[in-house]
């Protein structure tokens, strides 16, 4: 890597400390600012970090934010929160205050600029208990504020106030060996007057009023940025480019299958998690894999990537088992039924998969057994007798999200057979206390089973080595980094590759013959399987890590078995497997104020979407607006129409829709004369800004963020024809004519451009606007080709079609009554029930159980479910923190209806005594 600063950069003052700070290697050349370091920039933008795959970065946050990645140190959610405030209401200010103070000799005024942002910074730091901004160690974030502070709180001339607790923050950071450093390099000295010649090139900032407000205050997608300051150069460059004119390439969308590796190309591998087949998908699970694979998927394209996008069912294991037991059907007719109603989903959703497939195919057995074979042969299985949980009422050894009872560690009384939700433990089942089968509540016993493990500690030293070049050299997503240390932070222990079932792939050693592979060994296979059912040459994929990128898209709880099981897999297979590249795991969306829950009519699940009559479009538009990339997300109908109705209607569709209209009521249909002026050609450097940032975001897999730069580039748009005003100046003289022409050409350009933006995230509407333009199908080639360029695709005469509104508005009564639909307000007749034994005392539901020995499995099975959703009820009132007083009342009635499914069940209500500790 090599970084290019410059002296008397304050933003220089960021990476430098940010470098030495973190100890990362890397080689600093100091030039002068009017170097241009980064290439394909029309104007010099230091300090600028080339990293070692030929890229550049040339924001200074992102640089420091890099580094501290580098070195290990992951940016919290608070951290960047901090960052953000720093970027949108601390440095308009800090410009204002340096020009003011360096270039005007008006130092006495600096203190009014700064005291807005000064004061919440003070306050902020008066109520924390931590030494830094976000914790008992230096992050980013100090870094970062450290260096926007310094030139102003170093420099005894200016009078700032007290701000008391921002000074001694700032002197901690300042006593630092890695700032001293950095102070020293950039400023040698000389204070403020240091930076003179930097600033004599600065643009003169435009006076801005700081928000005083919490960071996390501000949406991305709609903070209030201010308007981006364009230097001439870069008006120049937009014009010119401007003038370049279409490839000549057409755009397809019909590739020719199969897809293969290319000498020369870039080869991308993308997969998705594959969604279990035993039941329906709802919004969370789509998000979390298929559709962020899809816009990435359809982006690669656009960029002329050689990509191959494979995804499918995973159809083996106890899951498949139980639910073909509860339909009445065989594993098999579960596989195919659900396998159906998933590729209808994805469909109606335009996931646009090259191949679709699925586990349970003779592909999946060849490559599973021929996998594990070469583990064995190579020494890393090993055998073991295990204690396992069998309920003998199922007659069936339960797999580990099969057994729930009272977490060893922390007494959480509903800890999973494999983990505990509250503290956060991996757990053996038999470890349980009151262990309970899932499936019929009865209290499993303990037997043994002789099983193979795949025996990672003897992988580990492979494993880490292979992870610090992937982590470092490709895309990993912050959780999925941190979740995999945390594997690896107390040393990996042999992993269970068999379970004692039926419905699985099965162990082809004759010692274990009755045994088939765990589904967490056996599921990502499905990956290579799938591919090889898609293309007999599916090895050019697989075993070939030196030509193919692999991205990985999947929820976070999928992340352990894709950077530590499944490369283990393929490490000690020793056969060159092409292994992952970028790991991009999303947190979970959650529903509204809970958790979706198909069994209480609880949220919108995927064969649920279309029947609300609102588009698929707007379904992909809303998820990826808030896709959880950093945390939680929730979907909510309030804020779904909200977005609708201001992003979508008002603001995209509104200004593409204008911008049509005018060519077709002023100009007959055909696009007009344009003749560029000073205005136009801001505007076209603004939107090639735009198209710039989110090319960079999108190749980072920054899906949501990218997304702004789009609603970005309308609002310019918007701004552009409301200050020009054609439909006034298309009934004056022939130069105001002319003026309504060239703003009308311009916005319909714009409009073609946001169409090929629009493409990964809204593909219907994407092809609409083009249709409705007559745009040619080149222009989706040309707009994303290398670093992006925003040329003139509807050149002067070009005839568009007709043209009609993009959206509709969501109405409140429409939102309120699919609000009501999907929150578990109409109950099934089985809720009814269960909420009736609810609310029932325990003797009036004893006295109601009129099996056989007082045991009633048809209320029994009501109870289950109640325990169940009361159960996930508590769980999320404890995660979002709520009062004391709610969550003992919620455990209350948790207790309660566990004593009224014990009498159904023909127990005891009393809870059985723990289990005495050897002593």
């Amino acid at each position: 890597m090599k970084l290019f600063v410059s002296e008397g950069n304050p933003h220089c003052l960021k990476v430098l400390a940010a470098l030495e700070e973190t100890g990362v290697q890397c080689d600093v050349q100091c030039v002068n600012h009017e170097e241009k370091v980064v290439p394909f920039l029309s104007h010099p933008a230091l300090p600028a970090l080339l990293l070692p795959s030929g890229q550049h970065l040339f924001s200074s946050d992102a640089i420091c934010r890099y580094m501290f990645e580098v070195s290990g140190q992951e940016s919290s959610e608070l951290c960047n929160q901090w960052l953000e405030w720093e970027a949108t209401d601390f440095q308009p200010a800090l410009l204002q205050a340096l020009h003011m103070a360096v270039l005007q000799g008006k130092g006495s005024e600096v203190p009014k600029v700064l005291q807005g942002p000064l004061n919440y910074l003070d306050q902020r730091l008066s109520k924390g208990i931590t030494p830094y901004l976000t914790g008992e160690v230096v992050s980013v974030a100090d870094i970062v504020l450290w260096a926007a502070l310094y030139p102003v709180f170093s420099d005894s001339s200016l009078s700032l106030g007290e701000h008391k607790f921002v000074r001694a923050w700032f002197d901690r950071v300042t006593g630092m060996r890695s700032c001293k450093s950095a102070a020293q390099k950039v400023l040698q000295g000389k204070g403020l007057q240091g930076m003179k010649s930097y600033m004599q090139r600065q643009p003169a900032p435009q006076s801005s009023q700081c928000r005083d407000t919490h960071p996390c205050n501000s949406s991305p997608a709609e903070s209030d940025e201010g308007e981006r300051v364009v230097s001439e150069e870069e008006m120049g460059a937009a014009a010119l480019a401007w003038n370049k004119g279409l490839n000549t390439c057409p755009f397809t969308t019909d590739r020719q299958h199969p897809i293969l590796p290319q000498e020369g190309k870039r080869n991308i591998l993308v997969t998705s998690a594959l969604p279990y087949v035993n039941n329906v998908p709802h919004l969370g699970n789509i998000i979390g894999c298929v559709l962020s694979a899809d816009v990435f998927s359809r982006y690669g394209r656009l960029r002329d990537w050689n990509l191959l996008f494979v995804c499918g069912t995973d159809e083996y294991g106890t899951a498949t088992e139980n639910k073909a037991r509860e339909e009445g059907l065989t594993p098999q007719q579960i596989c195919d039924k659900y396998h159906a109603i998933h590729s209808s989903i994805y469909k109606w959703f335009q996931i646009d998969f090259d191949f679709f497939g699925r586990t349970t195919t003779e592909k999946q057995t060849q490559i599973s057994q021929n996998i594990f074979w070469r583990l064995h042969e190579r020494g890393f299985l090993i055998e073991e007798t295990v204690e396992q949980l069998r309920c003998e009422n199922c007659k069936c050894f339960l797999a580990d999200r099969f057994v729930e009872g009272t977490c060893p560690h922390c007494s959480y009384p509903e800890a999973r057979g494999d983990q505990c939700d509250k503290c956060g433990r991996l757990i053996n089942a038999v470890e349980l206390g009151e262990p309970q089968c899932k499936v019929c509540r009865q209290t499993p016993v303990i037997r043994s089973s002789r099983h193979l493990f795949l025996d990672l500690p003897k992988l580990e030293a492979q494993l880490e080595q292979w992870l610090d070049k992937s982590t470092s050299a490709g895309d990993w997503t912050a959780n999925a980094k941190q979740i995999t240390r945390s594997w690896l932070r107390d040393g990996l222990k042999p992993r269970c590759i068999t379970r004692d079932l039926r419905w699985g792939t099965p162990v082809p050693h004759p010692d274990f013959k009755e045994k088939v592979f765990y589904v967490w060994f056996d599921a990502p296979i499905g990956y290579l399987s799938i591919t090889a059912n898609y293309t007999d040459k599916w090895e050019k994929w697989w075993k070939n890590p030196h030509q193919v990128e692999l991205y990985n898209f999947m929820a976070k709880d999928n992340v352990p078995f894709h950077s530590v099981v499944f490369p283990c897999s393929l490490l000690g297979a020793q056969d060159n497997y092409t292994l992952v590249n970028h790991l991009v795991a999303t947190e979970y969306l959650n529903y509204e104020d809970t958790k979706f829950s198909k069994s209480r009519g609880v949220g919108v699940f995927g064969d649920m979407a279309k029947d609300t009559g609102i588009p698929s479009d707007v379904w992909r538009f809303y998820l990826l607006y808030l896709r959880p990339e950093g945390q939680d997300s929730a979907f909510s109908w309030a804020d779904m129409a909200m977005k609708n109705n201001s992003e979508l209607l008002n603001n995209l569709g509104n200004f593409i829709n204008r911008a049509g209209m005018f060519v077709t009521k002023f100009f007959d249909g055909c696009v007009p004369a344009m003749e560029l002026q000073q205005e136009d050609k801001k505007v076209l450097a603004l939107v090639g800004w735009e198209l710039q940032q989110y090319i960079q975001l999108m190749d980072k897999v920054k899906i949501r963020d990218a997304l702004k730069h789009i609603l970005n580039i309308s609002r310019h748009g918007n701004q552009y024809i409301q200050v020009n005003e054609p439909w006034k100046k298309i009934k004056g003289g022939d130069a105001e004519r002319l003026r309504a022409g060239t703003v009308t050409g311009v916005s319909v350009n714009v409009a073609c451009l946001l169409s090929v933006m629009l493409f990964p995230y809204m593909p219907t509407v994407s092809q609409t606007i083009r249709d409705q333009f007559n745009a040619p199908n080149s222009c989706m080639n040309t707009m994303l080709q290398g670093t992006g360029t925003f040329v003139c695709v509807l050149s002067a005469g070009h005839r568009i079609g007709t043209v009609s509104p993009l959206f509709q508005k969501l109405e409140v009564d429409q939102i309120e009554a699919l609000k009501k639909k999907f929150g578990g307000q109409q109950m099934t007749a089985q809720s009814a029930a269960s909420t009736q034994s609810a609310t029932m005392p325990a003797p009036a539901v004893a006295a109601e159980v009129a099996a056989v020995n007082g045991v009633d499995p048809e209320k029994a099975k009501q109870l289950t479910q109640a325990v169940a959703e009361q159960g996930d009820k508590v769980r999320v009132l404890k995660a979002q923190k709520a009062e004391k007083a709610v969550i003992t009342a919620e455990v209350a009635q948790l207790l309660d209806l566990k004593k009224q499914l014990a009498l159904a069940e023909g127990k005891s209500p009393e809870p059985a005594p723990q289990k005495g500790k050897k002593k």
